[in-house]
């Protein structure tokens, strides 16, 4: 059976090593012969001049044949090894042809080699990009995401990691981070695609902005609402470089392309500081705080201006989530002068699920 042009289409079309396809094919073919002449110990070997696969079967030689499927007669075995002796084993050509059922076997057999093959190069290709931006192309809508095609591999990008209200177009090019790299598939992916995480934007700061990829600005902590906004304490190793100005940019020229990537969400940049006070100030942008208290290591007390509450607590009391997952604090607000409808404060504390007071303007 000339194979030769199969495993060459599996090399050249899959980019898969040459000796492991033809290992896998002999392996699958050996099987094959074993399940229908399984007194016989076969050797199959491909023949790279002709591209068939060589058929043995081992046997002894031996003076005095006693089984005819384990034994040769020296005489017979002189012809094929003239160097062999009597208790030596060699490899006798085998004529006998396997059936529809063992064919059938060992291309079931050799098919899931070649896919284990397959999922092995992929993940050796991709294992070490791991948490880092990649681009693809939007290939389909699936029902558990979009298929994102990555070169001549497929990828996934979960419904439950993009942005969301964001649209995705078959065809146009798109840029996430790569979560998971899987060493067998989950459904029909390796590798799983994420757009909605505080490291997807870490990333595009870390890829946009030279000072934070080189670690000169250190993103000491992010924190996100996907869609709404994302909160980072940056720090600086230098003290002649502002850690808020180098990520924003002349004119918001580095911070706008991130800004695009995500669509309508915000980012707040909060310069790093030693004082506990001045984060949690800074953590409750755009508002305008007056005063912060620590009370104890788990709360802050934070008065503002009346003006200044809905800012604080953002849509569905959303910035002051993130105000308290950032600093790792909860989060009273106060106001200064009491306010007229007798609510004159709000505790939000540092988990996702935190209560926020309805009363709240």
């Amino acid at each position: 059976m000339n194979l030769s042009h199969v495993i060459e289409d599996l090399v050249e079309e899959r980019g898969l090593d040459r000796e492991k396809v033809i290992s896998i094919v002999c392996d699958g073919i050996k099987t094959a012969y074993t399940k229908k002449f399984p007194y016989a110990d076969f050797e199959v070997v491909y023949n790279n001049k002709s591209g068939n696969l060589d058929i043995f079967v081992r046997k002894l030689v031996a003076s005095v044949v006693d089984d005819d499927d384990v034994d040769i007669s020296f005489r017979k075995a002189k012809t094929i090894d003239p160097n062999c002796s009597i208790g030596d084993e060699i490899l006798v050509p085998f004529e006998e042809q396997i059936g529809r059922i063992e064919i059938l076997t060992a291309k079931q057999i050799i098919s899931g080699k070649i896919r284990e093959l397959e999922q092995m190069a992929v993940y050796n290709e991709f294992k070490d990009k791991q948490g880092t931006i990649i681009s693809g192309m939007v290939h389909k809508r699936e029902r558990a995401g979009f298929a994102v095609k990555l070169g001549d591999v497929m990828a996934l990008l979960p419904q439950e990691s993009m942005i969301p209200g964001e649209v995705l177009r078959v065809g146009y090019p798109v840029r996430a981070l790569l979560k998971e790299v899987l060493s067998a598939p989950k459904g029909d992916y390796q590798l799983i695609l994420d757009r909605a995480s505080a490291e997807f934007v870490q990333c595009l700061l870390s890829a946009e902005i030279p000072e934070v990829f080189e670690g000169l600005v250190e993103i000491v902590k992010i924190v996100r609402i996907p869609g709404y906004k994302t909160k980072a304490i940056v720090s600086s190793s230098s003290a002649e470089v502002d850690p808020v100005g180098t990520c924003v940019g002349v004119g918001g020229a580095r911070i706008k392309p991130i800004l695009r990537e995500l669509g309508q969400e915000k980012i707040d940049l909060i310069g790093w500081s030693e004082s506990v006070e001045d984060l949690v100030k800074g953590s409750l942008k755009p508002a305008d705080v007056e005063r912060v208290e620590l009370v104890g290591d788990k709360k802050a007390v934070v008065w503002f201006p009346q003006d200044q509450r809905s800012l604080a607590i953002g849509k569905m009391g959303q910035n002051i989530k993130l105000a308290s997952r950032l600093v790792g604090l909860e989060i009273q607000l106060q106001d200064i002068a009491p306010a007229a409808a007798g609510v004159d404060s709000i505790v939000v504390e540092d988990e996702d699920g935190g209560n926020v007071d309805n009363d709240a303007d």
